[in-house]
């Protein structure tokens, strides 16, 4: 298998069991993708780069780190993306924001692109992509080429579950982004589906079922 960072803290767990179960709703469903993302956030920004700077506390002046939310580029691949992209700006309100629109070809299951917008400046940001699934890995790695083009600092893949095969995918397409994800599932079904997985996240977080 190729490698993931899987993120297999309690809080996220829990909250992922949740989210799988038919018996949650669509309200309950988005709002639990939004805490999953708080809590990915934290471990996808680990080893950004950080800054010294002068401050003053109540008692003295000090050099104290800090991290240039500017600097970050969260992209949402449409519309499902946008999920986690409500968590991940309530930790990083200061970061631009990007988006691919991406649909998923039923009978091919290729991605077609009918969006794409980015911020500018992108070789001084670095940029992290935001999809709930890493199925197949068509979307992710289509994605991940737009942005590519605009010659990021660093990439970064973010998702709720992955199947084995699509994290070979963007690992065979794209080696130097680090994926990270809440579960790596155990395989697609013949449809693309993720197993056990959760359903259609887009579906399930917009009402479209």
């Amino acid at each position: 298998m190729a490698e993931a960072h899987e993120i297999l803290h309690p809080l996220i767990q829990h909250k992922l069991t949740s989210m799988r179960s038919t018996a949650t709703g669509t309200g309950a469903f988005r709002a639990l993708l939004s805490e999953v993302s708080m809590l990915l956030a934290y471990e996808v920004t680990r080893d950004l780069p950080t800054t010294v700077t002068r401050i003053n506390t109540p008692l003295t002046a000090m050099d104290a780190p800090s991290l240039d939310e500017t600097r970050i580029v969260l992209v949402s691949i449409l519309r499902a993306g946008n999920g986690l992209l409500d968590g991940m700006l309530r930790i990083l309100p200061e970061a631009s924001v990007g988006h691919v629109g991406l649909y998923r070809d039923p009978k091919t299951l290729k991605a077609i692109e009918y969006y794409f917008k980015m911020p500018r400046d992108m070789p001084h940001r670095d940029a992290v992509v935001l999809d709930p699934m890493l199925a197949t890995g068509n979307s992710g790695i289509a994605a991940v080429r737009k942005v590519k083009e605009t010659a990021p600092r660093s990439v970064r893949f973010v998702c709720l579950l992955a199947a084995p095969e699509g994290i070979a995918a963007m690992n065979e397409a794209h080696p130097d982004v680090r994926i990270f994800t809440a579960k790596i599932d155990d395989h697609l079904n013949e449809k693309g589906y993720i197993v056990p997985g959760l359903g259609d996240a887009g579906d399930r977080m917009f009402g479209t079922v």
